[in-house]
């Protein structure tokens, strides 16, 4: 699931389930996938509480999908997002989708849009249910989204600083997928390349983010974790380099 800046996207938003104040970040973060050429955000616009997206919607040029609330009770936005997203898919122009909502309704839409060979991209808060968060081939986490290590996110919240190394080595959760990622991907020597361990890694758990430990980069998350060893190896011409880890065990 390599970056793709000519993947044509859309960009479906739960308005209901999101905060627009984490709209710059996250344009930015599915620029690195592909152009959002398709951008709508649903929600009933007539009502006081989806004031806050009117300067976001206009500046970022996302298109307002109205839906009534029929019924108390009743979640009408679901139900119009998952129809648009089935006419789009069925019109055959997209690679992708990007799903922005933390509501595990659109559990069955990630599934059966992967079925039909496109990729799904979700984004949404760390209460997500885990559902949801599988079914996309990749999950961001709204929270880990902003500018680098030090600085406040767009959100106004402060980043949280890189996690010492001792307690990378403390997390059974990380060390199990680096383990399992770096053993599918090395060579009889051990030695696997950077780029490959990235993208089992991404298989393995559709939400792996470097930015939830604190890292902007996995060479970065690789180089502070006590039991793997990172080198760099340059062609002989000098012109490429490429990263490589193995186990230090």
């Amino acid at each position: 699931m390599a970056s793709n800046g000519s993947a044509r996207l859309a960009i479906l938003i739960d308005a209901d389930n999101s905060n627009p104040a984490t709209l710059p970040a996250l344009l930015a973060e599915i620029a690195k996938y592909g152009n959002a050429s398709v951008r709508r955000a649903y929600g009933n616009w007539t009502s006081g509480h989806l004031g806050g997206w009117k300067n976001g919607l206009l500046t970022h040029s996302i298109t307002p999908i109205q839906q009534f609330n029929y019924t108390t009770g009743k979640n009408a936005t679901d139900s119009a997002l998952i129809i648009d997203a089935m006419d789009l898919m069925y019109g055959g122009h997209l690679d992708g989708f990007c799903i922005v909502s933390s509501d595990s309704d659109f559990t069955r839409l990630a599934a059966r849009i992967r079925e039909q060979g496109l990729t799904v991209y979700g984004f949404g808060e760390r209460k997500t249910p885990q559902a949801f968060v599988a079914a996309c081939d990749k999950f961001v986490y709204v929270e880990n989204l902003g500018d680098d290590d030090g600085e406040p996110r767009r959100d106004g919240k402060q980043k949280q600083p890189a996690k010492k190394t001792a307690k990378l080595k403390r997390d059974r959760k990380l060390d199990a997928l680096l383990r399992e990622a770096v053993d599918a991907a090395s060579d009889d020597s051990g030695w696997a390349h950077l780029g490959a361990v990235g993208s089992n890694l991404v298989r393995l758990a559709s939400d792996f983010d470097p930015r939830s430990w604190g890292f902007r980069k996995l060479k970065d998350l690789v180089a502070a974790h006590p039991d793997y060893r990172l080198e760099d190896r340059t062609t002989p011409d000098g012109k490429t380099s490429t990263l490589f880890i193995r186990s230090k065990k």
